[in-house]
């Protein structure tokens, strides 16, 4: 697996920064350019191919902050693709509030309470996962890439998929 990070020639970071993403993408899409590799030999095409690919999935990883958060996790084998992961009962009681008061939106479309509130506990929650993860992030940025940590935003990093699968079905029931 490469290391976009390395690819890159970037410190592993939650943030990475945008512009230096920006003008290392451009760089290598540039020398990778499969117009550039017309004349050589099969196995030099292949490879400018194969690197244009990992380019191109490289940027669009660091480029999005979620991913980038999986991504992280994933080259430090945390999270494995198609992982089931036990959200805590806490957190998952508070998302049966979320779930019935989007039920009723549901239910009662043209209600504006309904459609408010379901957007509004909503946004609450999404406002609250960002104030408990930023710390975790920062610490990783300072220094602290213990496993203790990465597995607490592990875990933040499941709640968000919840929540972000929560707003689909919202978005996806309004648009109806």
């Amino acid at each position: 697996m490469v290391n976009y990070f390395e690819l890159y020639e970037l410190p592993v970071s939650f943030s990475p920064d945008a512009t230096a993403v920006k003008k290392k993408f451009y760089e290598l899409s540039r020398m990778y350019h499969p117009d550039r590799f017309t004349l050589t030999d099969d196995n030099s095409r292949a490879e400018a191919l194969r690197m244009a690919a990992i380019n191109n999935d490289a940027y669009k990883v660091l480029q999005n902050a979620d991913a980038t958060m999986s991504y992280i996790l994933k080259i430090n084998e945390l999270l494995t693709n198609e992982e089931k992961y036990n959200l805590p009962p806490d957190f998952l009681m508070e998302m049966m509030d979320l779930n019935e008061s989007i039920s009723e939106y549901e239910m009662d479309p043209e209600n504006e309470t309904y459609k408010n509130d379901a957007h509004n506990m909503l946004n609450a929650q999404l406002e609250a996962w960002e104030a408990d993860v930023q710390p975790l992030t920062e610490q990783f940025e300072k220094g602290n890439t213990s496993k203790e940590l990465l597995l607490q935003i592990k875990d933040y990093y499941f709640r968000k998929k919840y929540l972000l699968r929560i707003l689909e079905r919202i978005n996806t029931f309004a648009t109806r």
